[in-house]
């Protein structure tokens, strides 16, 4: 991996209660417990963290029976699991991560991998919305939501070490090209789930319904009088991309309308200016259908300053109903993308697999809904 980013993390603890914190590592201070008869417990001696073994001293049994409860073990009497819980919460004690990780072989992190450049990623407000969608799914628990970038031409064997080297318990795909990840994913243990189709059978995912979404955008524009439409795709090594290009041409079929007119972009605001190439095809372009609103806009741009008005002279519609689309001149007509919804379904189905569960569904497909605004 290019680059490993931890960005923020889901309920973390960042205090440590008595002793201090030098690089990182939590340094108690010595200290006693006893409890009194009110049942209130004390501590004497300093004020750290109680520990595993004050639990033990408080409920009456070993060390090694709390870490059996701590840890979800079977093989201890009800009566001798409750008092564990009761001293637990009287202590307002909390395990070790890092200790109890080497029992239950769970790190607590989850990541989002998003195979692009840095660049891409902070530009595009996708990405954001995938993030915090999946911090939104574990945000009732005590798990990390780390963000791992690496470059698309990465190869699919050094991300399957990085998600197989035990820092991660599992992980959330994004944005990735072609199905060579998911390919060797496939024949990992370790659990991911997809935001995104990886054309790879019994590999989990969400999707959204590119292809009806682009039919849409492209019927939408048909039906305000453009005949003459031309799309800027995304990537076609990826499956978007592909699929809304796939849908711009069979709405154009279905009008008997030439549906060639189209130009490879990369999903980034300096690929709508590949808008100019549409017009040296066709002079007369009258509709533009773009793979994202960051192409849209800049498309916009291009022809307005080229002398085209939007929408009476070229009509434009976008994909994603980014924030941007709505702080344009004229604002931009576009189809939904609700990437942290996705992103929280993704990251449901990955809980339930983590869980030992086999989801009644590992294929989710959302729809899409088309935005109206003044660009069309």
């Amino acid at each position: 991996m290019v680059g490993i980013a931890l960005i923020a993390f889901a309920r973390a603890r960042e205090a440590v209660v008595g002793g201090t914190i030098h690089g990182g590592v939590a340094h108690p201070s010595a200290r006693s417990v006893r409890q009194e008869g009110s049942g209130v417990v004390r501590f004497t001696g300093g004020h750290s963290a109680p520990t595993l073994e004050d639990v033990a001293r408080i409920a009456g049994v070993s060390r090694a029976t709390v870490s059996r409860v701590v840890n979800g073990g079977t093989l201890v009497a009800a009566k001798t699991t409750e008092a564990v819980r009761e001293a637990i919460t009287q202590l307002d004690y909390h395990p070790n991560r890092a200790a109890r990780a080497l029992v239950t072989r769970r790190t607590g992190v989850i990541a989002v991998i998003v195979p692009e450049t840095d660049e891409r990623v902070f530009a595009d407000p996708y990405f954001p919305q995938v993030y915090h969608g999946a911090l939104q799914a574990f945000g009732d628990s005590d798990v990390q939501v780390v963000l791992a970038m690496s470059q698309p031409g990465d190869s699919a064997s050094r991300m399957v070490r990085y998600l197989e080297s035990g820092h991660v318990d599992g992980a959330l795909i994004a944005s990735h090209h072609g199905p060579s990840l998911a390919q060797a994913l496939a024949k990992s243990w370790q659990p991911v789930v997809f935001i995104g189709d990886p054309e790879v059978p019994g590999v989990p995912f969400v999707e959204l319904d590119n292809r009806a979404a682009a039919r849409a955008a492209t019927r939408h524009l048909i039906e305000r009088g453009a005949r003459r439409i031309g799309t800027i795709t995304g990537p076609l090594d990826m499956g978007s991309a592909r699929q809304r290009l796939e849908g711009f041409q069979e709405a154009m079929a279905e009008a008997g309308l030439d549906g060639n007119l189209y130009v490879e972009g990369g999903y980034n605001a300096q690929s709508g200016q590949v808008v100019e190439q549409l017009l040296a095809r066709d002079p007369g372009l009258d509709g533009v259908f773009a793979a994202n609103d960051l192409m849209a806009v800049t498309a916009m741009g291009v022809l307005q300053r080229l002398g085209r008005r939007v929408p009476e002279d070229v009509k434009v519609v976008g994909f994603d109903d980014a924030a941007i689309g709505r702080q344009c001149t004229p604002q931009l007509t576009t189809m939904t993308n609700p990437a942290a919804e996705h992103a929280r379904a993704a990251a449901e189905l990955l809980i339930e697999i983590l869980a030992g569960g086999v989801p009644e569904a590992r294929n989710l497909m959302a729809a899409s809904q088309l935005v109206v605004r003044g660009s069309t």
